[in-house]
């Protein structure tokens, strides 16, 4: 067996171009000089045949039909064993609607994300008899696929959007945001798309990975302001800039992974440009731009 992980989508909520942007990046988009992405998820195999989905994003249909090894296998058959997700965001559960079509698979989260779904009815329409909703305690491994071990842990977050208060704490530990770290064997990866710090606990549980695929939602905090989008920065959306002396690129220094991709970027991010500067300092770094369709054999 070999661990396969395939980059379903590389852009955080909102894809590339996002529907009513019309940034540098989302134009460039539009007019086919950039590669258009969909928003952040990915596929993970241990036999080449069973699949495991790592958060369902509401392009999930293009994205499967954009995935041979994805594709039904008879009428009402489909290689897809699970689903597990990372918290309750829109662009990491909204998916899971599309999914709804009596197609059985087993749906892995942590309690405190289950609950997200709970309080919303509409998540309902996957049957539970169809989609049993298998509650994973943290740091516990399970079998989301024969020949995987997917172990879910907590990263410093926040908690949905459309769940804020007036005051938000943006690096809660706990069960609303976790990274999931997958095993095949000797091969160990890491799915973190969204984290706002890198603990001394996070980096000693990566460091020797073969690969980590890591939040790049910005490359700079006050990205979305330099560009006019908004007036939260990155730390304020609970996300680690690429850039700077606190963000990733200083802080995975000095860490053995064998490949570094960065997943979850925003319309905004100037890596998705093939030639800007940007992309190539994270490069000469020793990072991958995540990009659609993206495979590794690990």
């Amino acid at each position: 067996m070999t661990l396969r992980a395939r980059i379903l989508g590389a852009a955080a909520g909102g894809g590339l171009p996002q529907w009513n942007c019309g940034c540098t990046n989302c134009r460039l988009a539009r007019a086919g000089e950039i590669p258009s992405q969909t928003q952040s998820s990915l596929a993970v195999t241990a036999n080449g045949t069973d699949w495991t989905i790592l958060n369902a994003s509401p392009d999930i249909r293009q994205q499967l039909a954009q995935t041979p090894p994805l594709h039904p296998t008879g009428l009402r058959s489909l290689p897809l064993a699970s689903v597990i997700l990372t918290n309750g965001d829109i662009d990491h559960v909204a998916g899971l609607l599309t999914l709804r079509e009596v197609q059985p698979f087993a749906l892995y989260a942590t309690q405190g994300i289950h609950d997200v779904l709970a309080q919303n009815p509409v998540f309902d329409a996957l049957r539970g008899e169809v989609v049993p909703r298998r509650v994973i305690e943290l740091g516990t491994p399970f079998e989301p696929a024969p020949g995987l071990t997917a172990t879910l842990f907590p990263v410093p977050g926040k908690v949905p959007l459309y769940m804020e208060g007036e005051t938000v704490e943006t690096e809660l530990m706990g069960e609303q945001t976790v990274g999931v770290e997958l095993v095949c064997r000797s091969t160990k990866a890491f799915y973190i798309p969204g984290c706002a710090r890198l603990t001394d606990d996070l980096r000693a549980r990566i460091d020797g990975a073969d690969a980590v695929f890591f939040d790049g939602t910005l490359w700079r905090n006050d990205e979305m302001i330099r560009e006019g989008l908004g007036q939260k920065t990155g730390a304020r959306m609970g996300h680690m800039s690429m850039s700077g002396p606190d963000g990733s690129i200083a802080a995975f220094e000095g860490l053995d992974i064998a490949r570094k991709i960065f997943v979850h970027m925003n319309n905004t991010n100037p890596v998705l440009r093939p030639a800007s500067d940007e992309k190539a300092e994270a490069e000469a770094a020793g990072w991958t731009i995540g990009q659609d369709g993206m495979e590794l054999e690990l």
